[in-house]
């Protein structure tokens, strides 16, 4: 009772240059969220006077914020600060990240010029942006890898993270993944299953996922299975409410085996059951590269 005040919602969107904000501003509108684009990071302070003065009317803002200089993140780190000492909103940060080859291709494809290299080629502001997003990123309370989504799996993505999510609610996302397609960049925790023995040398259960129960049960028969996951899920139930009292709205474990179809989809599976036993955490759980070699 009487703490809606402390749900307002003050939401900092930034990232790598063509890594989908234009999506996820469009996302959290349909959300309700009064969103501005490409604000200055000095005005952050009079928006969360905004919030504050409101009385609850304006509940939820997302700003887009593109850093393109080391003045940015010093007047960045300075708003947060103020606003930290001065009202009780409750923000974060999301950052949307890709890898260097996609960001270059969708330059490609939409033939625009990267800002920060208006006459070179896309690779070159691509760098340059990341050396100078560096320090941001690792403040930020969400980290999104669009290099696999397309736009309306991104949008997918925003709404389930933002939606009904209190201010101490947690989001756990289990995702599976092969290690031969390369890591996942926005997961906290990689765990590496590629010591369990193996379905994809059993023929019948080589064309299956590890959604599918003969090849889900397989993988949990063996003793090293069992006491890997005692051990796990003692870790998880340990640092996932640290988590949470740091201020993190969410956590992305991925789990990873060799073509990220059958050990790792089998685990992330396991623990999407196990996971989010209070009313607090939220669990998705996906699967990257499941169905990758199925053409």
């Amino acid at each position: 009772m009487g703490t809606e005040a402390a749900v307002a919602k003050l939401l900092i969107i930034t990232g790598m240059s063509g890594a989908g904000k234009t999506i996820a501003v469009q996302s959290l509108e349909d959300l309700g969220f009064f969103c501005v684009d490409n604000l200055p990071p000095v005005l952050i302070p009079k928006f969360a006077e905004l919030i504050e003065s409101s009385k609850g009317k304006i509940g939820k803002v997302a700003l887009v914020i593109d850093l393109r200089g080391r003045e940015f993140f010093t007047a960045l780190s300075e708003s947060l600060s103020y606003i930290k000492d001065h009202y009780t909103i409750d923000y974060e940060i999301l950052f949307l990240d890709a890898t260097d080859g996609v960001l270059v291709q969708r330059y490609k494809e939409s033939r625009r010029r990267h800002p920060l290299a208006p006459d070179g080629l896309p690779l070159e502001g691509i760098k340059l942006e990341r050396r100078l997003l560096e320090d941001l990123k690792g403040w930020a309370t969400q980290v999104i890898d669009t290099s696999n989504l397309k736009p309306a799996q991104l949008k997918e993505r925003i709404i389930s993270r933002f939606t009904n999510l209190g201010q101490n609610s947690i989001s756990i996302n289990v995702t599976s993944f092969g290690f031969k397609y390369g890591m996942p960049i926005d997961a906290d925790l990689i765990y590496d299953v590629r010591f369990l023995p193996n379905p994809h040398y059993i023929d019948h259960l080589r064309p299956n996922t590890g959604q599918n129960p003969e090849v889900y049960d397989y993988v949990m028969k063996w003793p090293e299975t069992q006491v890997f996951l005692t051990k796990l899920l003692d870790m998880l139930n340990f640092l996932i409410p640290l988590y949470r009292k740091e201020g993190k709205s969410q956590v992305v474990i991925g789990i990873g085996c060799t073509g990220g179809k059958h050990r790792s989809v089998a685990i992330a599976e396991y623990l999407g059951r196990m996971l989010g036993s209070s009313d607090t955490e939220v669990v998705r759980v996906s699967h990257r590269d499941a169905d990758r070699d199925r053409h």
